[in-house]
């Protein structure tokens, strides 16, 4: 997609509704655009000007009258061009952060809005990358993102992991494609010090979840010695980590197979699968059969999918998390421990925390929050964009 600054279309905002904007918040919602037969004629993701009612130019971004999000600002200077060479400096920074943050090339290189890339994840692993185009702006801007990775990375592989739910909020299509190279199974990952495998088309979301990386280290420096239960272990983040550092024995608990064996084999590479057994099962329903069997844990992690993906959805959400806290607290050994974690960004902190204090409550324990985590610094938080810090992580020692 070409921008023209001479021809590119304008997007004008309704009498009072540019405050937000000037302010340097990101969104521009639909309720706030004159969606006039002009702006509603404009095909999905195209690159618009954003003028208030009195004509001020407030910026550049891309625009989609469908979405409740009609246009995600790419740059509060409307002249700026977005092309090749944007994508190019945008990434550079991005890069340049993440190498003063880590010292091996396994990382969220990319984490949208907050890196001032719109629509935008990338994970990086090693030489290849993992991208996810989740806005009918940056789909439309594909191009333009693969040369400027290109330039930057030269990168042996990329998958575009296009299957994500915001897709069809934006009216896209839901795919998994290698745009470059090829993949021959699953990648090793470093991190905390241990070795990973992540499927990078066919795992969850990129493959990989690096947002826990910081809380799979405080994890595993209190589980030296403990008998630790991982559920929703997926491919073994907390559990193997945790083994590493000296766990006397570790669960891995998870509905998904496929997971579980990459898991095992990390337990190998690491030198700790004597240490390590897997149980497939859903969660709850395995919990509960682990509490009737009279199975108890020093330390149980509990790390779950999105209860609350929209806030229409706090309540249920909400009732769950504390299921959820019922359930570990009633498999949590005497003197234990429990990590409770949310990805949730519908779900305020001190909601979440409640959720986890009325569930402990529920299975007759009380506890005392020893550290609240969040994610890993690759995942930066945008000043103005509060849903961008999603995850947070109780730590509690349970009496």
């Amino acid at each position: 997609m070409t921008d023209d600054l001479a021809t590119r279309p304008v997007v004008t905002l309704a009498p009072g509704r540019h405050k937000r904007a000037e302010k340097g918040h990101p969104w521009i919602y639909s309720n706030e655009i004159v969606l006039d037969a002009v702006a509603k004629a404009l095909p999905p993701g195209s690159l618009v000007t954003v003028i208030s009612s009195e004509g001020r130019r407030l910026g550049v971004g891309s625009f989609n009258p469908h979405p409740l999000v009609s246009v995600r600002l790419f740059d509060r200077d409307p002249g700026r061009a977005i092309n090749a060479d944007f994508f190019l400096a945008r990434l550079r920074r991005a890069l340049e952060i993440r190498e003063r943050l880590f010292d091996q090339p396994f990382y969220r290189l990319v984490h949208a809005e907050a890196d001032g890339l719109p629509g935008l994840i990338i994970d990086r692993y090693d030489s290849a990358l993992v991208c996810q185009l989740n806005s009918a702006g940056m789909d439309r801007l594909q191009p333009d993102l693969l040369a400027a990775l290109h330039t930057l990375l030269k990168p042996t592989t990329i998958v575009l992991r296009n299957d994500s739910p915001a897709r069809q909020v934006e009216g896209l299509d839901s795919s998994v494609t290698v745009a470059e190279g090829a993949l021959s199974g699953p990648l090793q990952i470093h991190e905390n010090g241990a070795l990973f495998l992540a499927d990078l088309s066919e795992g969850q979301k990129t493959g990989w979840f690096f947002d826990q990386r910081p809380n799979r280290a405080v994890v595993a420096n209190m589980a030296r010695g403990l008998k630790l239960l991982d559920a929703y272990s997926f491919t073994g983040g907390f559990g193997v980590l945790a083994a590493l550092r000296g766990a006397a024995s570790v669960t891995l608990l998870d509905r998904s197979a496929p997971a579980l064996a990459l898991a095992q084999q990390a337990a190998s590479l690491n030198g700790v699968a004597d240490r390590v057994t897997t149980r497939t099962g859903e969660v709850f329903e395995t919990l509960e059969q682990l509490a009737a069997d009279k199975e108890r844990f020093d330390l149980v992690v509990l790390d779950p999918p999105a209860f609350v993906k929209s806030k229409k959805d706090l309540g249920a959400g909400s009732r769950g998390y504390r299921k959820l806290a019922r359930l570990g607290g009633g498999v949590t050994a005497r003197r234990g421990y429990m990590l409770a974690a949310s990805c949730s960004h519908n779900m305020p902190l001190e909601d979440f925390a409640e959720a986890v204090r009325q569930g402990l409550n529920d299975a007759g324990r009380t506890g005392r929050i020893l550290y609240t985590g969040f994610a890993g610094p690759d995942h930066p938080v945008h000043p103005s964009l509060p849903e961008s810090a999603y995850l947070k992580a109780l730590l509690l020692a349970v009496d």
